[in-house]
């Protein structure tokens, strides 16, 4: 069984909050309030966007608008390393009107203060 991590959820808050103002300034479209909560589950871990900013929004740019936040986190990305990879994969989750962008799970993790 893999090893848990240990997340610094003040860290991974900080973090997110930072790639995001980043992904605003490449997606002026998005520009929105930084966000204060991260949803956290087994699908995905990410912010939740509100749907009159993507209501204009084709999925391609909902999509690259994710792609550039999880540039921004690739620290917290499963298995990889500042680096690794040369774009982290960013992850649009849709259901019941409500879109949340972010990056893949960890699957083992613990958050700390």
């Amino acid at each position: 069984m893999a090893r848990a991590q240990s997340v610094s959820l003040k860290e991974l808050t900080k973090t997110v909050q930072t790639a995001v103002k980043a992904a605003i300034q490449k997606h002026p479209k998005f520009k929105h309030e930084t966000p204060q909560e991260i949803v956290v589950f087994h699908l995905i871990w990410g912010f939740p966007v509100p749907p009159e900013l993507v209501a204009n929004a084709t999925f391609s740019e909902v999509e690259a608008f994710a792609n550039d936040t999880a540039a921004g986190l690739g620290e917290f990305q499963p298995g990889s390393t500042v680096g690794a990879q040369a774009r982290p994969q960013g992850v649009v989750y849709s259901r019941g009107g409500h879109i949340i962008c972010g990056i893949p799970p960890v699957e083992f993790f613990a958050l700390k203060e």
